[in-house]
């Protein structure tokens, strides 16, 4: 049989590696991968207990030995094995790795050299659940693959379309210079989406268009002409809406008084905005919306804490209706986007303003299209592809070299 050139694909979280293999043979990515599974369970700053464990293309997850010195990168060595083991044929051309914050110089995919991961070490402060760990994959590889490409691919440079007025903040002009600017993120999964959409929709794709990805993170994106126009995340992964245990935006005020008032050192206050606050920490139940829907009719708090969400939700999306000059597409997307139909339609009620019309069942189907014809504005739930944008990316950049790694 000939050898298979395909690109790996890593998206390294603070508790967990999702990964995919793309088969690149025909002279482009493709885009369902050839195999994807994830590594579940590493701990890390989430301090788990439970068990590590590895699963792969939908088959029943198996328990890992977690190592208790350095479970991050020991917690790769299984998707490296499974890789040799269930794929030898494989000639890999690149390891694309997801990299959550390029700063300001990074508004492409490029190759991870050493000076690279220098300069992105200096943005883990900026966003600090993920950077790490992407570094942490993409020195791992770069060891274990010797002459394998190691590309990283930022969720920020989609955004560097961005108007110089959405990047400015309102700080002494001299702070923007130094990168203290918006950025906005989850662009592989926008990026996905415009191409979807265009598919999909024609004209009206490249219209006014909102999407929301709206997962354990989540972002609104305003796109027009298919370009990042404005976007609710901005200098870090911290910033817009309410998210499953992140704040979202809040009063700086309340971060002095945290400081200066309850005492709140760095490590806590960091702590307290990344895993205690949003869902998890109004509700006090949990992050995940499926939970809180369940317990919503006998806990005020869960009932709080779903509307805050949707109402954090609802206020931004008008915000960005109002910089685009109108709505003529809104899009979801994502784990809570792609599958809750209860939060889409308290959404889409709360803006009826705009003329959109939900179609019940479709809604309640996970339909492609959830709006009735006669509505103003079309929704449309769009599952993401991250995975496949970074294999993309990362063959375009190697030029469809390839490596045996």
């Amino acid at each position: 049989m000939p050898e298979q050139h395909a690109v790996l694909v890593l998206n390294a979280g603070s508790s967990s590696i999702k990964f995919g293999l793309f088969d690149c043979s025909t002279g482009e990515a493709s885009r369902r991968a050839l195999a994807a599974g994830e590594i579940d369970g590493i701990g890390g700053t989430d301090g788990i207990d439970g068990p590590m464990t590895f699963a792969v293309d939908g088959a029943a997850p198996r328990a890992l030995a977690r190592d208790e010195g350095d479970p991050y990168r020991a917690a790769l060595a299984p998707v490296i094995d499974w890789l040799r083991s269930a794929w030898p044929r494989v000639r890999l051309a690149a390891v694309a790795h997801r990299v959550v914050h390029g700063g300001q110089h990074y508004l492409a995919s490029v190759l991870a050299s050493d000076e690279v991961l220098n300069e992105l070490r200096t943005l883990i402060p900026l966003a600090p659940l993920h950077q790490p760990h992407n570094i942490d994959a993409i020195d791992t590889l770069r060891a274990a693959c010797p002459g394998v490409p190691q590309v990283a691919v930022f969720d920020t440079a989609f955004h560097r379309t961005l108007p110089r007025v959405e990047q400015l903040l309102p700080l002494p002009h001299a702070w923007f210079d130094e990168g203290v600017r918006r950025y906005g993120f989850h662009g592989l999964s926008y990026e996905y989406l415009t191409i979807a959409l265009a598919e999909a929709f024609g004209e009206l794709a490249h219209g006014r268009v909102i999407a929301a990805h709206l997962g354990s993170g989540a972002s609104l994106c305003a796109l027009h002409g298919l370009k990042s126009v404005a976007t609710t995340m901005g200098f870090s992964a911290l910033d817009g809406l309410m998210m499953s245990t992140r704040c979202g935006s809040i009063d700086p005020g309340v971060v002095l008084h945290l400081i200066d008032v309850r005492g709140l050192s760095h490590e806590a206050l960091g702590t307290l905005l990344y895993h205690h606050s949003g869902l998890r920490g109004v509700s006090g139940l949990s992050g995940d919306p499926r939970v809180l829907l369940e317990q919503e009719a006998q806990d005020v708090r869960a009932r709080e804490a779903l509307a805050l969400y949707v109402h954090r939700i609802v206020r931004e999306t008008g915000a960005l209706a109002a910089a685009l000059g109108g709505l003529d597409m809104l899009v979801f997307t994502a784990g809570i986007g792609e599958h809750s139909a209860p939060v889409r339609a308290r959404i889409c009620g709360a803006l009826s303003l705009f003329g959109i019309e939900l179609d019940d069942d479709a809604n309640r189907a996970n339909a492609h299209v959830i709006s009735r014809a006669t509505s103003r504005v079309k929704v449309v739930v769009e599952p993401t592809n991250e995975a496949w944008i970074a294999a993309r990316a990362a063959w375009a950049l190697v030029g469809g070299r390839s490596h045996l790694g």
